[in-house]
């Protein structure tokens, strides 16, 4: 009987692993693994300045030492949000002007920049692996789009897992872009120039808003920016894996997934956010990359997601869509966080205001 049991067991077990195997697993992408591409800075003129970014994100992993797993995630909302990167987040500090708003039901606000245009907006969508994260932790990000770029920010604070199912944040962050084509800060009133900007995760839904655009026929996105997303959920590709050490931000916690095998990765994330990894909503890079708007993305050489990036790119380009990828050596994952620390930071977003103003016309 107990033989019997465990021979049921194994064949149950082996059925599911075939079934995810086959039809939750990544498509092959590998042809989209070249070309790489060149430096935007040589590695040399990399600033004394980034050995502080590390320490800073160091300091923050060693907050997490000896917080019992389950705490750790609260833990870390708590450190985001009280600002680890040595920026502020006060309006006053940052000298910009933040005002709630309710965004056709989903919590925001609007960080505007003396001078920004009112209907010149920006949407942006904060990193935190869909877990962590909040317009508070990234209004260093946000404050310095608005003075550089002259736009009005829209920052999002979409629903959160574990609380909520990944699908939550992509429906917020649909919702977010409808309302802001018809309302800037002063109330509602149509936009003359709509930008979605996003981080890590958020880069992911930046991506994912890029596409859905497009297919729901809405008025066309003037430019999407990406600062390193994630564009395969299955978290397939080889930097995923291979740049672990390197990338000080995502290794700690994202390394020991990126080890498992594919199927449960993929099962992971099926059971976490109630749609295939294989869905490019989940995964832009799964999608059509046709037709769609300009769109700059940065990302470092020695990130866990610089592959994501550059299949993306490539795929995007091959299918005809203007796409530009910056690749910067040995920065932290999204080290524009880091205004006031960082000149590779500063000069970052003074290349998105470059890319904002080139296709503002």
């Amino acid at each position: 009987m107990i033989i019997e049991i465990i021979a049921a067991v194994v064949a149950i077990t082996a059925v599911i692993w075939v079934l995810t195997a086959v039809f939750l697993s990544a498509p092959d992408h590998s042809a989209f693994d070249e070309p790489r591409h060149d430096l935007h800075i040589d590695r040399s003129s990399v600033s004394e300045e980034n050995a502080e970014v590390r320490r800073l994100v160091n300091e923050m992993q060693n907050q997490l030492r000896g917080v019992p797993k389950p705490k750790q995630l609260y833990r870390l909302r708590r450190i985001f949000d009280e600002g680890f990167t040595g920026s502020p987040n006060e309006a006053e500090q940052l000298g910009v002007e933040i005002t709630p708003v309710n965004a056709g039901g989903v919590a925001a606000e609007w960080v505007v920049a003396p001078g920004a245009s009112p209907d010149m907006r920006l949407l942006y969508i904060h990193g935190g692996a869909f877990a962590i994260g909040s317009p508070r932790s990234h209004r260093m990000i946000t404050s310095a789009l608005s003075k550089a770029c002259g736009v009005s920010v829209l920052s999002i604070d979409y629903r959160l897992m574990p609380e909520h199912r990944r699908k939550s944040a992509i429906a917020d962050s649909q919702t977010a872009l409808r309302f802001m084509l018809g309302n800037g800060p002063s109330g509602e009133n149509p936009a003359e120039k709509v930008y979605v900007a996003g981080d890590s995760a958020g880069g992911n839904l930046t991506l994912m808003l890029s596409a859905w655009a497009r297919n729901e026929r809405m008025e066309p996105v003037n430019g999407i920016i990406a600062f390193s997303p994630s564009t395969d959920s299955t978290a397939s590709n080889p930097s995923m894996r291979a740049n672990i050490k390197t990338d000080p931000m995502l290794g700690p916690g994202l390394g020991p997934v990126a080890r498992l095998p594919g199927p449960i990765r993929s099962l992971l994330v099926l059971v976490a956010g109630q749609l295939s990894p294989r869905n490019p909503l989940m995964s832009p890079l799964f999608g059509d990359l046709s037709n769609l708007p300009p769109t700059l993305m940065q990302v470092s050489d020695c990130e866990m997601l610089h592959d994501d990036a550059i299949r993306y790119v490539n795929k995007a380009n091959a299918q005809g869509s203007p796409v530009t990828l910056q690749v910067w050596p040995d920065m932290v994952h999204v080290w524009q966080m880091f205004q006031h620390v960082s000149p590779e930071a500063r000069q970052s977003i003074e290349e998105v205001a470059e890319f904002v103003a080139a296709n503002s016309g």
